[in-house]
Order: structure tokens, then C-alpha cells, then sequence
């Protein structure tokens, strides 16, 4: 279980950026003269510092599932440290509030560093089941369907690239419907890297090698089954198999 004192430290590290984050979001209020609008502004008992830094305690720790994590963690042996703590219910309401925030953080602050060799992979968000599609009102316009190797889904994909140490350092949220080899995205997440990439087979493509490559990036992928084999260094080989340690983050 993560200790008091490393919560703090991620505390401080997460206010500091929402305070210089709501410092831009009001400076572009007053900016914007056209929209005069009365919106309503609920003020809630938890910041968005505490409750993505509850988020953030949660992935950290090996913990089950969330609701055991907050009822028994959180409001139990960090109840010090998170005294206006709501019900796991309206904390499970209010963290969409915080989504837009917290993935500006992970993206500014968050992100480790290229070492020269990274893994890129993708992972299915379902929104929900397939005989609900129709049904489905909440992302309907935006999610779209999908094929992953698992199947058929309804929803989006969560693209990753991370380095040996399994730090993150790129992400891409897209359709469903977006190939993984589509060079838009591609470009925008290596935009950083250099050395060496390794994927999975759903990365074939001369066009995307290519791409790479000019950039200085070397795509390695394994080979299917009716492709011929071609020479690799035992060094690259060994790390192709490493791949797996992105399935641990996705």
C-alpha cells in the first residue's frame, strides 16, 4: 500500500498544476466577451487535486477494485488526509469532472522519457455491449464500432507507446473505427522518440516502416504466418519479446 507521505508529495505536485490551470481557464473567461451566458458553477467538497490524486493513489496500489480501494483506504486509513471525503457513489459521479484536468497533467507532467527503445500498442475502451449499440445514448456520435483481435466493440481506442521501464510516454484516445496504422496519429506520438519502436503484427506496414524510418525510428514488428522470415539481431529479437511489458499498462 502506498504510504501518507508519497500521497502528499503527489498532492502538492497535482494542486500546484490545477491552481495554474484555473488561473489560465479564468484569464480566458474574462477574455471571452461574447458568451454572456449565466452558467451554473456547484461548488463540491473535493477538489479535482484531491480527487485525481485519489485516482492516481488508486492505479498505484494493488488494489481489486476501486470501491473496496476508496471505502476501506480512503475513507478509512487516509481519512486524515482526505477529511471532506464524499460517498463512493457521488465521487464515482464527480470524476468525469476531472478527466479534462488530469489528462492534461499525465500529458505535461506525467510522461517519462524516450531512452531509445519504446513499445507501441492500442487497447479497446468499450462503452458498451454490442447488443446495446442502438440503445446507447451517452457517446452516440462519437464512438464508433470497431474490430480489435478479440472481436467486435462499440467505443474507442486508447493508443500507448511506453519506454523498457514501462513509462509512459505518448497517448492517443481515437475511434473505434481508426486503424493503428493510421500515419496522422502515428506522426503526432513519435513526434519525440528516436531509436527503436517495437510493436505487434497489427503495425505491418511498409508505408508506416517507411515513415519512421525518415524520421529516424526503426519499426520492428513480428512477421505473420505467410511472410517470409528475414535476418534480425539477436538484441532486437530479445526485445520484441519484451513487448508484453505495454500489455501491463493497457
Amino acid at each position: 500500500m502506498i504510504l501518507k507521505d508519497q500521497i502528499t508529495t503527489i498532492f502538492v505536485q497535482i494542486d500546484d498544476f490545477c491552481k495554474e490551470f484555473d488561473l489560465q481557464i479564468k484569464n480566458l473567461k474574462l477574455n471571452a466577451a461574447a458568451d454572456n451566458k449565466k452558467r451554473r458553477n456547484r461548488s463540491c467538497l473535493m477538489s479535482d487535486s484531491e480527487i485525481i490524486t485519489i485516482m492516481i493513489g488508486f492505479h498505484l496500489g494493488a488494489h481489486k477494485t476501486f470501491k473496496h480501494y476508496y471505502k476501506e483506504i480512503v475513507c478509512g486509513y487516509w481519512k486524515d488526509l482526505f477529511p471532506k471525503s464524499l460517498s463512493y457513489n457521488r465521487f464515482v459521479e464527480l470524476q468525469q469532472r476531472s478527466f479534462v484536468v488530469f489528462a492534461l497533467f499525465l500529458r505535461e507532467k506525467g510522461l517519462g522519457k524516450c531512452t531509445g527503445i519504446s513499445f507501441m500498442d492500442s487497447t479497446t475502451l468499450k462503452v458498451c455491449r454490442n447488443q446495446r449499440i442502438h440503445n446507447h445514448k451517452v457517446f452516440k456520435g462519437l464512438a464508433e464500432r470497431g474490430k480489435s483481435s478479440m472481436g467486435w466493440f462499440y467505443g474507442f481506442k486508447l493508443h500507448l507507446l511506453c519506454n523498457e521501464k514501462g513509462e509512459l510516454l505518448s497517448f492517443y484516445l481515437t475511434k473505434g473505427n481508426v486503424d493503428d496504422r493510421n500515419p496522422k496519429h502515428i506522426k503526432k506520438m513519435t513526434k519525440q522518440l528516436f531509436g527503436k519502436v517495437f510493436a505487434d503484427k497489427g503495425y505491418l506496414s511498409k508505408a508506416l516502416w517507411e515513415m519512421l524510418f525518415a524520421d529516424g525510428i526503426q519499426l520492428f514488428t513480428k512477421l505473420r504466418k505467410n511472410m517470409k522470415n528475414h535476418i534480425m539481431k539477436m538484441e532486437d529479437k530479445i526485445l520484441l519479446r519484451k513487448r508484453a511489458i505495454i500489455e501491463t499498462i493497457n
